[in-house]
């Protein structure tokens, strides 16, 4: 296959009406469309719509990927949620991603380039793996904004002395892995990020209670009313005022952006020397495994005794490779035995005997090369 690319749209708040859904059929007759979904594959051509202008009419989700390494993910966010003052510090010097205001809506927009495609992925189950990560952006986690902002540490445009914009990265959720992979951002920058958690755990019970309770009459009227019209964002906004009125903590001094690359390196370091470890203990555990089946083999043979000379003149005369090998393998082992025996000069003259009787099989002498060493 030359060319492969996978669109793929999610709508999750609005579902698509069968007029939109009638409108984005005149963009692609082979389209996957249902009311929360466009996907299409192209092996030749391409799509005919702007994924931007589909993002600010219908879609709250979007991933392409091509099989030369593109890779892009549009995520759209209600600015009444998402302040887009609070998202730009992540962001001023990532270059790879854009923020757009259409609207009462702001569309983050994740354009990395092209990768380079080590294994066939034709895209399919990147979204649904990705998707989460605008439920957590919405209820006020922005460790998704920290990811991103890793990618400017990976293109040197940070200096060392700035200070993470959160305490941490972790514990990270199966979305935030998803998109570190997605990015294919160095691992052991977001495993050094992610040795600090982001913000507390979820408060207790009773201060749950207490924060609610204390909420303004004003507050609690408005999340009913928009729980009753079937605001899907009901659930963001109370735990993003949770978390604004969550208790004072200890919080830990901000690491920079020098700390976490040394923390990377280091992190790196440990891994290969950890692969070198394991390497090592396999090849040892190899080498004793193979000197315990030697051992083996030789005592089995120095109880048959002079058969086993037989048995080598029985294999030769097979003339074919396979038995030319293991006559060699009887003889090496017949060879060891001499030497552990002090017989080494007996040994010489039944291999030379060997080779004179069989001079003018060639594979075969080949075979004995080296075996009176």
């Amino acid at each position: 296959m030359s060319e492969y690319q996978y669109y793929e749209f999610q709508a999750i708040d609005r579902p698509l009406t069968e007029g939109d859904r009638q409108t984005l059929r005149g963009l692609s007759s082979r389209a996957r469309i249902t009311a929360s979904s466009f996907v299409n594959t192209y092996e030749w051509g391409d799509f005919k719509g702007d994924p931007m202008n589909l993002m600010e009419r219908w879609f709250d989700l979007h991933l392409y990927l091509a099989n030369w390494g593109s890779r892009r993910l549009m995520m759209r966010l209600p600015k009444k949620l998402v302040d887009p003052q609070d998202v730009a510090p992540f962001l001023s010097e990532v270059n790879e991603v854009t923020m757009r205001i259409t609207g009462d809506n702001l569309i983050l927009d994740i354009d990395c380039g092209e990768f380079e495609a080590e294994d066939w992925d034709d895209g399919s189950g990147w979204l649904a793996a990705l998707a989460p990560l605008r439920a957590e952006l919405l209820g006020g986690d922005r460790r998704m904004l920290y990811i991103l902002w890793l990618l400017a540490i990976e293109a040197e445009a940070l200096p060392d002395d700035l200070p993470e914009p959160l305490p941490g990265l972790g514990p990270l959720s199966a979305s935030l892995e998803a998109l570190g992979n997605f990015l294919a951002i160095n691992p052991d920058l977001i495993a050094a990020a992610s040795e600090r958690a982001a913000a507390p755990a979820a408060p207790p019970p009773e201060i749950l209670q207490e924060i609610v309770a204390g909420l303004p009459e004003a507050e609690k009227i408005d999340l009913l009313i928009r729980l009753h019209d079937g605001d899907p964002h009901v659930g963001h906004t109370l735990r993003s005022w949770v978390r604004d009125r969550l208790p004072p903590g200890v919080t830990p001094a901000l690491r920079t952006v020098g700390d976490l690359r040394a923390r990377a390196d280091a992190l790196c370091l440990d891994r290969e020397q950890e692969t070198a470890r394991r390497a090592d203990a396999k090849r040892q555990a190899e080498k004793e495994a193979a000197e315990k089946a030697r051992r083996a083999r030789l005592d089995a043979l120095a109880k048959r005794g002079d058969t086993v000379w037989r048995e080598v003149d029985e294999e030769i005369e097979r003339r074919n490779q396979a038995g030319y090998d293991r006559a060699a393998a009887l003889l090496a082992d017949l060879g060891s035995l001499a030497e552990e025996k002090g017989q080494t000069e007996l040994f010489r003259r039944h291999l030379n005997g060997i080779r004179e009787r069989h001079s003018r099989k060639g594979q075969l002498i080949v075979r004995l090369t080296g075996l009176d060493n």
